[in-house]
């Protein structure tokens, strides 16, 4: 294949390496230059969410992205306590923390641990449970004569804190009520 690998890096195989392909009809070459990359992590440019928000009985997804070289090993901590896998609790290769069946024991604040062999650092945020939206009237299914009207409901339960927003598809596509005024109207009731 052409193909060079190097196994465990370390400073001095960096450098311009050249790729040479030979044959009876000439030579080619190819250069490309390998910079090795070392550094403790650092969450200076991907901080950790300040305030993360997760819906009651549902799962949350707690992203922990440093830069570091190389990938650093990554724990968690809601407090005090030190987190471990479990049944409701998961840390992934890549650093992040996914939390199922939230309840409101699980709100707190979370902090990400980052540990390489060029040293260690720490983003921390804080969840917050907000009840589950759900839909209390789903649309129903109706038979209409063509050139007639139709209305079609649907009605949804939220916590009070966030805002809620309806969005209508036909066949998998987003309705665009601007642009289709003239067949379609949105009538929102609060």
């Amino acid at each position: 294949k052409g193909e060079l690998r190097i196994q465990s890096l370390t400073f001095d195989d960096a450098g311009m390496y050249q790729c040479i392909a030979e044959n009876t009809h000439g030579i080619i070459y190819a250069n490309a230059e390998l910079k090795i990359v070392a550094s403790p992590p650092t969450f200076e440019l991907n901080p950790m969410k300040k305030k993360i928000l997760a819906a009651k009985g549902g799962r949350v997804i707690i992203e922990c992205k440093p830069k570091a070289a190389p990938k650093p090993k990554f724990s968690w901590s809601k407090g005090t306590e030190l987190l471990v896998n479990g049944s409701r609790i998961r840390i992934w290769d890549d650093g992040s923390l996914e939390i199922v069946n939230i309840t409101k024991l699980d709100e707190g604040r979370y902090t990400c641990f980052a540990e390489n062999n060029r040293g260690k650092a720490n983003s921390t945020g804080v969840l917050e449970m907000t009840e589950a939206t759900r839909i209390t009237l789903a649309p129903l299914n109706v038979d209409v004569t063509v050139g007639e009207n139709a209305t079609m409901q649907c009605i949804a339960s939220h916590d009070p804190t966030l805002d809620l927003t309806f969005i209508w598809s036909l066949n998998g596509f987003v309705i665009d009520f601007e642009k289709e005024h003239e067949h379609y109207e949105r009538n929102v009731m609060v």
